[in-house]
């Protein structure tokens, strides 16, 4: 299957478009297509169903989908011991769970992740599996056993389907300034970092940022997030040509942004269909978004910025040889994500992406992509390189 890894020949574009009609006219005369259902979640239904009957004392425990401030201060009120417990208890929802502290959340995906792992080593060891199930299996094992490595903060991990991951670098209780990485494509548990072709990977994204950080203001206390939790489509095809599953996304950026912890200034990197998700974030985001930046976009649903209705400064940028240039930036029923964010008449801050080299290339160390990603990360304005040797997408902000 063709991936954002790759370049779609204009061929398969037309035919991916002309499939895409096809399927908006098929669902609007009744037709629904069929979906691989998830897989089983008895872990996870197993401890909802034990959280809505607990107790600390005589206090009940609060509702998921309490907003995050009333979280915090619930979790302030037990005490290191009771959160303790609830975590080790319930860690698939404590360690998803907005508003919990962070150092808890960690705590809880280990567990959560020590569930997984020996649930994967028990299907490993048993019979039942076909060969393509068997290899499944161990990547996910060995995926497992990655994330549980050293001191890694897994801030959010859902093992059912594909999965879903995040993982913090820096300390984002004391950090300065948050970044949060929005990846594309083909984005899952088993792509979450990669060992060759590193950078392509959000892992890999978030540790070259934040490098590129602390070269920039080693005195800083920054946080990256590798954001990898929302579920994102496989390949180029019909999911990507739609906005259903960045809509979903944008549901859970805007969560995690709201409950971030402090005050601090947080900026968004999006690549791809990442630029998708935070094109239809953009409304609901927090003022402490200062800053929305997409690499290699194919659109963020919207004519122009101030369609996108942030106050956000929106930045934009795309190498020379990345393919996504070619595909068709328009929205027609629902189909394609708006207009190319790096032409003039979208309104963006044109940033250099000198050195990045195809689609997946904007995080590679040394470019001028992830050095102009990293200035506006730390706020360093001035240093920030605009497209075409120019001064223009600094102007009117104050310092550069």
């Amino acid at each position: 299957m063709t991936s954002f890894d790759t370049s779609p020949t204009p061929t398969v574009w037309r035919a991916l478009l002309a499939l895409a009609v096809v399927f908006v006219m098929l669902a609007t005369t009744g037709w629904t297509a069929v979906r691989h259902e998830r897989g089983p979640r008895d872990a996870l239904e197993a401890e909802l169903a034990g959280w809505s009957k607990a107790r600390v004392g005589a206090r009940e425990l609060p509702g998921l989908n309490t907003p995050p401030q009333q979280l915090a201060a619930f979790f302030a009120s037990l005490g290191s011991a009771h959160s303790a417990r609830l975590a080790d208890e319930y860690p698939h929802i404590v360690g998803n769970l907005n508003g919990a502290p962070v150092t808890l959340r960690y705590r809880a995906n280990r567990k959560a992740l020590a569930t997984s792992l020996a649930r994967e080593r028990r299907r490993v060891a048993g019979p039942g599996l076909t060969a393509a199930g068997h290899h499944q299996a161990v990547r996910r094992m060995h995926r497992f056993e990655a994330l549980m490595s050293g001191n890694r903060q897994i801030l959010a991990f859902d093992p059912s389907g594909s999965g879903r991951v995040a993982e913090v670098f820096g300390d984002l209780d004391r950090a300065q300034r948050v970044s949060v990485i929005v990846p594309g494509v083909d984005t899952n548990l088993l792509t979450f970092q990669r060992s060759t072709r590193k950078y392509t990977a959000p892992v890999g994204m978030a540790q070259s940022l934040y490098a590129a950080q602390g070269a920039a203001a080693p005195r800083l206390r920054t946080a990256v997030i590798a954001w990898a939790d929302y579920t994102s489509p496989v390949g180029v095809g019909m999911e990507s040509a739609i906005g259903r599953l960045a809509e979903n996304g944008a549901v859970r950026l805007v969560a995690l942004t709201r409950a971030l912890p402090g005050s601090s200034p947080v900026s968004l990197f999006c690549h791809s269909y990442g630029s998708v998700v935070c094109g239809v974030a953009a409304r609901q985001l927090p003022a402490r978004v200062r800053d929305v930046a997409v690499a290699g976009s194919p659109g963020m649903r919207a004519e122009n910025v101030a369609g996108l209705h942030t106050t956000a400064r929106v930045w934009a940028m795309r190498d020379a040889d990345d393919w996504i240039e070619g595909v068709p930036h328009m929205e027609v029923g629902g189909l394609g994500h708006g207009e190319d964010p790096v032409t003039p008449e979208f309104g963006a801050r044109i940033l250099s992406a000198a050195g990045a080299v195809g689609h997946t290339g904007y995080f590679e160390p040394g470019t001028e992509s992830v050095h102009n990603f990293a200035d506006i990360a730390v706020g360093a304005y001035a240093d920030v390189s605009c497209a075409g040797d120019t001064d223009t997408c600094r102007s009117g902000i104050s310092g550069a």
